[in-house]
């Protein structure tokens, strides 16, 4: 019997041995379901035909050759991604709103014995869950952000709160971008409904009882915008901020930004970028030290003449409770632990103050 469900909470998703998306690739590109499989059966050309043939021809033709197609595709799929499955094999499947196509691959796996479920309304029960959550309601989690200029180890310091059993969201993994100039990754940034898709997610994952330590961003992370109840919540979040030396930032973006330093036109093309209010001649003279590969020279130059003076415009216009203000001097792996402590412990007075 083919089951269905409007229930897209982690727990209800994570019950499932696949999810099954069987729209085209290009709509699967666009945005998904976490976790999501594509297994189309109408790849983007055989849809754009047959939906050319069935609004411009004939609507009894185009059905009878998209049924062809679907019946080809789908067998395919259990020669090829399903052959392995066993008869336990559990999987969630939509479509665009739930209609034929995820119809047409239901049938088939329920007569195969699967006990299989579709997803009532298809992707789009999925993106109107995302949009209300970060459209239309605030956001029920307990944010703290930190705060410090660029190089402080801010994101480093995510990864040690995490493994320290901390809760966080580490929104330029999720935006695959590293917020500034120079912050772009390889394969690019998803679309903004996949970033959106990705928020809610991980948000969902987390316990709005906690607190949850995010670093502190502009409204946009590259080309993705934060969305309005994100947005919100962190522009009322309490900070705690780093004080780090220079030389120690120096070191730290040396480190984590070696690809882009290894790539001498990203880099120099990156510098071409900078805003307009900076001279052509130092601008001049920092192309010139990429090209001459001093890296550690360069980025301090930056970070005096450019990062710096930028945070610190910004800082004027922020309005944010200070939680804690931490000076640190280490941000090796071991250094970065010891201040994670010192946030959890903030953060834990915060919760029971004294």
């Amino acid at each position: 019997m083919i089951r269905r469900t409007a229930d897209l909470s982690p727990a209800a998703r994570d019950g499932f041995d696949a999810i099954i998306d069987v729209r085209s690739p290009a709509e699967f590109a666009l945005d998904h379901l976490p976790g999501a499989i594509n297994l189309p059966v109408l790849d983007d050309a055989q849809r754009a035909a047959v939906g050319t043939e069935y609004v411009q021809g004939s609507k009894f033709l185009a059905r009878r050759t998209g049924a062809v197609l679907v019946a080809r595709n789908i067998a395919a799929h259990l020669e090829g991604a399903l052959a392995d499955r066993e008869g336990s094999f559990q999987p969630l499947v939509y479509c665009w709103r739930g209609g034929q196509r995820s119809g047409a691959m239901v049938t088939v796996m329920d007569q195969i014995g699967w006990p299989v479920t579709v997803l009532d309304g298809g992707y789009q029960t999925w993106r109107r869950q995302v949009t209300a959550a970060l459209y239309d309601t605030p956001l029920p989690h307990r944010l703290t952000l930190l705060d410090g200029p660029t190089g402080s180890g801010k994101t480093a310091l995510l990864t040690a709160l995490a493994e320290q059993g901390a809760q966080t969201l580490d929104l330029e993994a999720l935006a695959a971008h590293r917020g500034s100039l120079f912050g772009a990754l390889p394969g690019g940034q998803p679309s903004q409904k996949a970033f959106e898709t990705r928020l809610h997610d991980a948000l969902s994952r987390l316990d709005p009882a906690r607190p949850v330590v995010a670093e502190a961003e502009s409204s946009k992370i590259g080309a993705r915008v934060l969305p309005p109840s994100l947005w919100a919540a962190l522009s009322a979040a309490p900070v705690i901020e780093l004080a780090v030396p220079l030389v120690a930032r120096v070191a730290h973006i040396v480190e984590h930004y070696a690809d882009i330093a290894a790539d001498p036109a990203a880099l120099d093309e990156a510098l071409t970028r900078l805003p307009r209010h900076h001279a052509k001649a130092a601008i001049t003279d920092w192309r010139a030290m990429a090209a001459r590969g001093e890296i550690a020279e360069l980025v301090a130059a930056l970070i005096v003449a450019h990062y710096d003076p930028a945070y610190l415009r910004t800082g004027e216009t922020r309005n944010r409770a200070v939680l804690k203000r931490l000076t640190v001097t280490d941000l090796t792996p071991a250094g970065l632990a010891e201040t994670a402590r010192d946030v959890i412990a903030a953060l834990d007075a915060r919760r029971h103050p004294a």
